[in-house]
């Protein structure tokens, strides 16, 4: 059995307001896709890498590999319309050279500081149930709305996850599942846990984290930045 990490980079990025896709905006003389394609290169339990790539950009992102020693990266699929046509993309590249029970655990190329922690979990708890998605508990009040200006409601936290990625699954399970959506005409969805629950199946969770953020806005870069800051100061100590 092999474990593939599918990187998802099929995105422009438009909310970053920027002239180029916000997973290869450079962030102290690095990539930001290159500090998440090294998270998953040095995990032990990792055998092959593949990335969903934005059109245009395969020949900087095979570029990056050879600069930065990326070797597990063996596969580039192209990014779709949507994400889940990113996705599916990519699974479907997979399964051109890969077996149904491997496992593969898709993740945002903008999630630059997912942790070997949160990836061994991931994998851990695919094994054990068949999926995993990544998730934090949610720490703020959640208010329900209709027009987005005010509310009257509330929703219990305690009945709520953030999902993150990692997110694990068999990849016969994932590939069917998509093909699924397809004939049922579900084109929409915003993560693999959603078009999975959106298909009826049942997801489980495993191991986030705080720090495992998603670089979607310029204040995002910051945050990502002081936290690397945190990591150096750890590895000096």
């Amino acid at each position: 059995m092999k474990t593939i990490a599918l990187i998802i980079a099929g995105g422009t990025g438009e909310r970053m307001h920027q002239d180029i896709p916000k997973q290869f905006l450079t962030v102290n003389e690095k990539p930001v896709i290159v500090y998440t394609l090294e998270a998953f290169q040095s995990h032990p339990e990792i055998d092959s890498i593949a990335v969903v790539c934005v059109k245009g950009w395969e020949p900087m992102l095979q570029a990056y590999a050879r600069q930065f020693n990326i070797s597990k990266l063996e596969h580039i699929a192209c990014g779709g319309e949507t994400g889940q046509a990113s996705i599916r993309n990519g699974v479907f590249e997979l399964e051109k050279y890969f077996d149904s029970d491997d496992i593969v655990l898709v993740h945002d190329a903008i999630r630059p500081m997912v942790s070997a922690e949160i990836i061994s979990d991931c994998i851990m708890k695919t094994k054990q149930f068949g999926n995993a998605i990544a998730a934090v508990p949610c720490a703020e009040a959640m208010l329900t709305t209709e027009d987005g200006e005010k509310s009257s409601s509330a929703y219990p936290r305690d009945n709520l996850k953030r999902t993150q990625t990692p997110q694990g699954f068999r990849l016969g399970d994932i590939c069917e599942i998509h093909r699924q959506a397809l004939e049922k005409g579900i084109s929409g969805s915003i993560a693999s846990c959603t078009l999975m629950i959106e298909m009826g199946k049942e997801v489980f969770f495993s191991r986030g984290s705080e720090k495992n953020i998603k670089l979607t806005t310029v204040d995002d870069i910051d945050i990502f930045k002081a936290l690397l800051i945190s990591k150096r100061s750890e590895w000096l100590k």
